[in-house]
């Protein structure tokens, strides 16, 4: 239950997101929403072996290059899932940096709320 309402709330605000970013386009809410479950995906399976194989340069950025490993992820997002578009790399990363934030922080006071109100 936990997973889906994670992959929602990525899915709102992934719509929200490509409704202020110029370079990101989400279809509907229904794409957003499957963007949200494919990210998930991708972040479950591909992100850990490409982090072990750019770990060379991960290190020798002092953790930098996972930026660019988040906006490869979401051009692969982008790839698999018709009805989202990314521009290029660069709105890919601004993407993945403010939706990787603004989860942060949703995520955040949503589980703080949680916590507070089953005490």
């Amino acid at each position: 239950m936990n997973f889906i309402i994670k992959v929602l709330i990525t899915a709102v605000n992934a719509f929200l997101l490509a409704y202020v970013l110029p370079g990101v386009e989400i279809k509907d809410f229904l794409t957003a929403i499957l963007v949200a479950f494919v990210l998930a995906l991708l972040d479950a399976v591909v992100k850990p072996i490409l982090i072990l194989f750019t770990l060379p340069a991960t290190i020798f950025t002092l953790g930098l290059f996972l930026f660019v490993i988040n906006a490869c992820i979401i051009l692969l997002d982008a790839h698999f899932v018709g009805g989202f578009k990314v521009d290029g790399f660069w709105y890919a990363l601004l993407f993945s940096i403010c939706l990787s934030l603004i989860n942060s922080l949703v995520h955040k006071s949503i589980l703080k709320e949680k916590k507070t109100g089953n005490q």
